[in-house]
């Protein structure tokens, strides 16, 4: 089982699938910011730049996913994305349901200087509603726990390509070249 997830990890086909769902995910936010008029808080802003770095990873083994170096190299950029995430989504959770005085979100995002997406793209990167707000929800479950459970699954998937990077792939594979 790890020698074929190594194998798929070495083609295009697998990394080109988390390209995909990452950005059926943000068109899915800017559909519920823009399309549904939902004011989007700074962590939604800050998760909403995890699931673009978890895209620079598959992006990153898009390149030349044959080569170990870009294959670790993009699983360790999606990991390090997907623990952000997933810390984000857990902190975003926290302050809707167990709130405490003490927890508080930003008003404004906060971008380094030399990377002030709010400024560049204010559409996408400013935020100006409350993290505090529950706002929508699907199947009785608020969009912050929906978050969770994606950086989950990223996380988790991630964890496992990257364990299977230790055995040796199958020869003959439908996956390979």
């Amino acid at each position: 089982m790890l020698s074929l997830l190594n194998q798929y990890s070495r083609g295009r086909v697998a990394w080109f699938l988390l390209f995909l769902s990452t950005f059926i995910f943000e068109i899915t936010a800017l559909y519920f910011q823009h399309g549904l008029g939902l004011a989007p808080c700074t962590l939604c802003i800050y998760q909403r730049c995890a699931i673009y770095g978890i895209m620079l990873g598959s992006l990153i083994g898009l390149i030349a996913p044959s080569k170990l170096i870009f294959r670790l190299a993009g699983i360790l950029v999606w990991l390090f994305s997907a623990i952000k995430g997933f810390n984000l989504a857990m902190f975003h959770a926290h302050l809707q349901f167990e709130p405490n005085l003490g927890d508080t979100c930003a008003i404004n995002v906060q971008f380094p200087s030399w990377l002030a997406l709010n400024e560049w793209l204010p559409s996408m990167f400013n935020a100006y509603g409350s993290c505090a707000d529950k706002i929508w929800s699907f199947l009785t479950i608020e969009m912050s726990q929906w978050m969770i459970i994606i950086f989950a699954c990223y996380l988790l998937v991630s964890l496992v390509i990257l364990f299977s990077q230790l055995f040796s792939p199958n020869k003959k594979s439908i996956w390979s070249k």
